[in-house]
């Protein structure tokens, strides 16, 4: 039974179902407890929302937590990724919640450490967890996914949400439309003008302009991003009548969402906040419970 998740496009669709279904569970009530299992979370990227929620699953789920502060780590001494995750499983961890800047970090773990890793996310790649509680949020709201149409705007490039999310959403059967400015499109994708589509839309997912991963400062005025490529009270009104908004979160009020739109009763980025307490029990489980025999 795999017990790692790296990347959604490596389990299939029946065990992401499952994933889901679980989640669901523990929102309903349901318990699953592990006060003997020990969880290091390694996040080597500043996180609020990811970290926070997988420390608030754990709590839930009475495991013990163990929190690595790179900063007061040996990693300031040059110790690799690697070494650090074969010191946390050589102490006696159970699983690892791993972020890290570099992409595709966990293939320098593949197949080397005996306990599960979780990831939270890699750089620009894959966000699976995130992935996973947005499809909890879209699935409470519309009970399934096939022909449901989504937008995701914004900073695709460098948004290792919507490389997550294009694949999984695709996958699912649902249909995704993309918008960027051309600084943030990646090449071999189609992109869309966004108030074109806007009206058919049942999903629209707007992504953090994320200034850290830019060498310069490529965006300068929040007020001329958000009118051509963010969501404001005009476009809120263009959308479907039983359209939501999401967003990964943490938001720059005022260029991909305005402050006024932000917690407006189309959106449900608090709700997918919460889901992801839930979506991380689930996974956590998954890492944690024996092997089926």
């Amino acid at each position: 039974m795999e017990r790692n998740l790296y990347s959604l496009k490596e389990i299939d669709t029946n065990d992401l179902i499952s994933i889901l279904n679980r989640a669901s569970a523990f929102k309903n009530g349901e318990i699953s407890h592990y006060p003997d299992r020990v969880v290091g979370n390694l996040f080597f990227e500043p996180s609020t929302r990811t970290q926070q929620s997988f420390i608030m699953a754990e709590k839930k789920m009475r495991i013990q937590n163990m929190d690595l502060y790179p900063e007061g780590s040996s990693l300031v001494k040059g110790e690799s990724l690697y070494d650090t995750v074969r010191t946390f499983e050589a102490i006696g961890v159970d699983a690892v919640v791993i972020r890290s800047k570099e992409d595709r970090y966990y293939e320098a773990l593949r197949g080397k450490v005996s306990i599960p890793v979780l990831n939270g996310g890699d750089g620009s790649g894959d966000h699976p967890t995130q992935s996973l509680l947005d499809l909890m949020t879209i699935k409470e709201e519309f009970g399934d996914f096939s022909g449901l149409k989504v937008l995701i705007a914004g900073d695709i490039s460098h948004s290792r949400v919507a490389h997550s999310n294009i694949h999984i959403m695709e996958r699912l059967g649902m249909k995704v439309h993309l918008a960027a400015p051309p600084m943030f499109q990646e090449k071999g994708r189609m992109y869309q003008d966004m108030d074109e589509i806007l009206p058919e839309m049942d999903i629209v997912m707007m992504l953090r302009v994320q200034h850290e991963r830019h060498e310069v400062r490529t965006v300068l005025d929040p007020l001329s991003y958000n009118r051509s490529y963010g969501m404001n009270t005009d476009r809120i009104e263009k959308m479907k009548s039983t359209a939501i908004l999401m967003h990964p979160a943490p938001v720059n009020r005022g260029w991909e969402v305005t402050d006024d739109v932000v917690e407006c009763g189309r959106s449900r980025i608090l709700c997918q906040m919460g889901n992801g307490v839930f979506v991380r029990m689930a996974v956590l489980e998954r890492a944690l419970r024996e092997s089926e025999k």
